[in-house]
């Protein structure tokens, strides 16, 4: 089994950069979810953030519903033009965590390892 540096990971995936031979690839981040796989760079990474805003915000009209959340999927575009993904609102919110959480691990050591060494 290949090596990884995890990035970060919540109770529903994970996301992480892939090594070789004790040197990190971090051009791409590989992130796992739901059986599904996605190897992104860290651009493809803002947009599918962005993604998952948008449809937060088209579908958030759960708020004075009983079922609150667990009742519908609905389609999550991703920054494959060709591959949608089927959530409810409770996978989206933690697809949400895994990658917002994952941005900010990458700019902080972005920031750390960069230009905030002295």
């Amino acid at each position: 089994m290949r090596e990884i540096e995890q990035i970060y990971h919540n109770n529903f995936g994970i996301a992480f950069y892939w090594k070789d031979h004790n040197t990190t690839i971090s051009d791409k981040v590989q992130l796992v979810f739901k059986e599904t796989g996605f190897y992104f760079t860290v651009q493809e990474l803002n947009h599918f953030c962005d993604l998952i805003e948008d449809s937060m915000i088209e579908n958030a009209c759960c708020e004075a519903c009983e079922m609150k959340y667990s009742c519908h999927k609905f389609l999550l575009k991703t920054p494959c033009n060709s591959i949608d993904l089927a959530v409810n609102m409770t996978e989206l919110k933690s697809i949400k965590d895994l990658v917002e959480g994952s941005l900010f691990k990458i700019e902080l050591d972005e920031y750390v390892y960069g230009v905030g060494m002295n």
